[in-house]
């Protein structure tokens, strides 16, 4: 049996890391000011930071073509007997949906669609998990059943910068964003499996990471309490990594187990959140 792994580039997988795992890569289409561009392949991230900074610049992420994913699977089950789909998680696209039901309505019994809840660096674990299942011998539809069985066991805890892109977003009212600026508040977000929400206002980066720390102390103390030792940590950024590689140092000492991926966070995101971000990530993880 031989399976195929197809996400999509709001894991952090590149086309280059696609090719040396041995999987596939759907590109996430964005969009400047009315044109398309292509995720790591027409649009490269120094790229989409340089407009998502220029104000005269609209910039939006849409989902990939169904027609253009349909041809990629049918190109697929050709050399292979089944495929697996790892879109980003329901809750933050409509892509799930769509190729949920392209896969249901012509490709039954042959591509299995995971809501698997999760995007970015716990997106990408996910698809590390398939490759180790398929390796084991696992197939598209047992490997589905084991991603929708840990789906919800993952948290992103983000902190955010600035507030500008929030408020773009209508995610803040322009009223509270001016206020939260005046105070020199940084949001932190969290995703647990589906929505971006609010967790906690700090005014200090020190804060910040100490607050998504002590988030995951906490959801390994609870939530996690049963798997704790399946964990995984990862760190994320956005636009620039300094801070990302001294943060992997302090949560590395904190928890004492290594940070598996210091990535970017995945365009769809840093859409609404901009640059300087800075995030942790927890997730269950067999690989």
């Amino acid at each position: 049996m031989k399976t195929a792994i197809v996400t999509d580039s709001n894991s952090g997988i590149t086309q280059a890391l696609s090719k040396k795992l041995g999987i596939f890569t759907i590109p996430m289409p964005v969009l400047i000011n009315g044109g398309q561009f292509l995720e790591d392949i027409s649009l490269t991230q120094e790229q989409f930071y340089e407009k998502l900074k220029d104000d005269s610049c609209q910039v939006s992420t849409s989902q990939p073509s169904a027609f253009d994913v349909g041809e990629l699977w049918k190109k697929l089950l050709e050399e292979y007997d089944d495929i697996v789909c790892i879109p980003m998680s329901s809750g933050l696209s409509e892509t799930c949906h769509t190729l949920a039901h392209l896969a249901e309505t012509e490709f039954a019994g042959k591509v299995y669609v995971v809501d698997n809840k999760r995007i970015s660096i716990t997106q990408k674990s996910a698809v590390y998990d398939a490759i180790e299942l398929a390796k084991q011998g696992k197939n598209a539809k047992e490997i589905a059943e084991w991603l929708k069985e840990t789906a919800m066991q993952s948290s992103i805890y983000i902190m955010v910068d600035t507030l500008k892109y929030l408020k773009k977003g209508g995610r803040l009212t322009p009223a509270v964003a001016m206020i939260g600026t005046l105070l020199k508040i940084k949001p932190v977000l969290q995703i647990q499996g589906e929505k971006l929400d609010q967790f906690a206002k700090v005014r200090k980066l020190h804060d910040a990471k100490t607050t998504m720390i002590d988030a995951v102390k906490h959801d390994i103390a609870t939530r996690f309490a049963d798997i704790k030792n399946e964990l995984k940590l990862s760190v994320a950024y956005t636009d620039k990594d300094d801070e990302a590689k001294i943060f992997k140092k302090e949560v590395e000492e904190t928890f004492g187990i290594p940070v598996e991926f210091v990535d970017p966070l995945s365009l769809s995101v840093s859409c609404h959140i901009g640059p300087g971000a800075l995030a942790i990530a927890c997730m269950r993880a067999c690989h």
